[in-house]
């Protein structure tokens, strides 16, 4: 036995250091997985999978072919030329029965109303009507119950609804739509307003970007060459805001820019207005507010390049003979723009999304996509054009995102 012992000691001996190191780092790299599987668990439950829902919600909708099983299989060799044969009317007439004792006449006539207004109205009757229908012909009665059985338009749309995935939601998001032959055309003018909200959305974003650089670049300059005393005293008071709730700092500007607030007094006691403003309820108190929230988000970025780079380049560039100015604008100015960048990134991408504010202190006129996205999510229950407009804006800002890290070298940005 120990003989046995000294040999397979000696053959573990024999093993190839190569070999055990391969395993140490084997090891190393199972614990080190081991420790952030809960956060890529986090990171794809809470993230990702909401996210590509959001872009399936976007290009899926199966209410139609669910609901109505019996015409979408008739309508699948329809030609789409002249109305269909009676077989697809008799089709129609059993899935409208079946709707009406089933109750989901309202799921049907909800998913059409979405491409023909009032088409929902237009189905419970026919539901009803036609659950006391016997025998055929079916088409002709179908059209007797309702002239809407007749109309190509609405086949066409049943047509489309033959396939599970569709892309009314995002043509209906920048203002296109299916036409009678389920050609693309424009939205009527009455119904073309997301392009104007998506454009709204871009203008207050980069009028508040704008606003917080050129407001946090002297403050950061500041921060960044005050003693270190000074500027943590005066860094934690461009903090404070972030100990209030996002919904409290808004309120308190609406109390501030009301028409007999803080704002509006001081203007007149000094004799700058004869007259309260109006500073709320439009983009102006929109603007104004956004800026306040988001102005810690831009100056940060800007405050931690700052911060690195040493005030010996300007003293360089002085001693050479440049100016104040030159020596600032040549030497010191572009050594901040990372920190410019990904400041005005950051508050860009943020204020895309911004909801709580413009519906607060903004107008009628003001408010963003954000807005559109909970009034389809909570109140019409809209889910694909909710995941739609979500999804354009998303697809927005990973370009914006693509462009910043082409263009911007993200190793020179240091947070800290």
């Amino acid at each position: 036995m120990a003989t046995m012992a000294v040999q397979m000691a000696g053959k573990a001996d024999r093993v190839p250091l190569r070999t055990k190191l391969q395993r140490v780092e084997r090891r190393r790299k199972l614990r080190a997985f081991a420790l952030v599987l809960p956060l890529l668990l986090f990171i794809l439950v809470a993230f990702v999978m909401p996210i590509g829902r959001m872009m399936f919600n976007a290009v899926y909708d199966d209410t139609l072919l669910t609901l109505m099983p019996r015409t979408m299989a008739a309508l699948s060799d329809w030609d789409g030329k002249d109305l269909p044969g009676e077989s697809a009317y008799a089709a129609l007439a059993e899935d409208l029965k079946q709707a009406w004792t089933q109750r989901t006449a309202g799921a049907i006539g909800k998913r059409m109303n979405y491409e023909l207004p009032g088409a929902r109205s237009e189905v419970m009757s026919s539901a009803r009507k036609a659950s006391m229908l016997s025998v055929g012909p079916y088409k002709t009665a179908l059209i007797e119950i309702n002239p809407i059985w007749g109309q190509h338009e609405v086949w066409s749309l049943l047509k489309r609804g033959t396939s599970a995935h569709t892309a009314y939601y995002l043509l209906r998001s920048v203002d296109y739509q299916y036409g009678a032959d389920s050609e693309i055309v424009t939205a009527p003018p009455e119904n073309a307003i997301f392009r104007d909200i998506f454009m709204r959305t871009l203008e207050i974003s980069v009028s508040v970007t704008l606003a917080t650089l050129i407001l946090g670049f002297p403050v950061a300059h500041l921060l960044a060459t005050l003693p270190l005393k000074t500027s943590n005293l005066l860094l934690m008071m461009v903090m404070l805001p972030f100990w209030t709730s996002l919904l409290v700092r808004t309120t308190a500007w609406a109390v501030l820019l009301q028409q007999h607030g803080v704002v509006n007094d001081v203007l007149m006691a000094l004799h700058l207005i004869s007259q309260p403003a109006e500073l709320i309820y439009n983009r102006v108190g929109t603007i104004v507010a956004m800026t306040y929230i988001q102005l810690p988000f831009t100056l940060l970025p800007i405050y931690s390049v700052m911060k690195t780079i040493s005030p010996s380049l300007v003293s360089a560039a002085r001693s050479l003979g440049a100016g104040p100015f030159y020596a600032f604008w040549k030497v010191y100015f572009p050594l901040t723009l990372p920190g410019i960048s990904a400041g005005g990134l950051l508050t860009f991408i943020l204020c895309l999304g911004y909801y709580i504010t413009p519906a607060l202190v903004g107008g009628p006129r003001d408010q963003m996509i954000s807005y559109f996205v909970a009034r389809y999510t909570n109140e019409e229950l809209n889910w694909g054009m909710a995941s739609a407009l979500g999804a354009i804006l998303l697809t927005v800002t990973l370009l914006l995102y693509y462009v910043f890290g082409k263009l911007v070298d993200a190793d020179r940005v240091k947070m800290g």
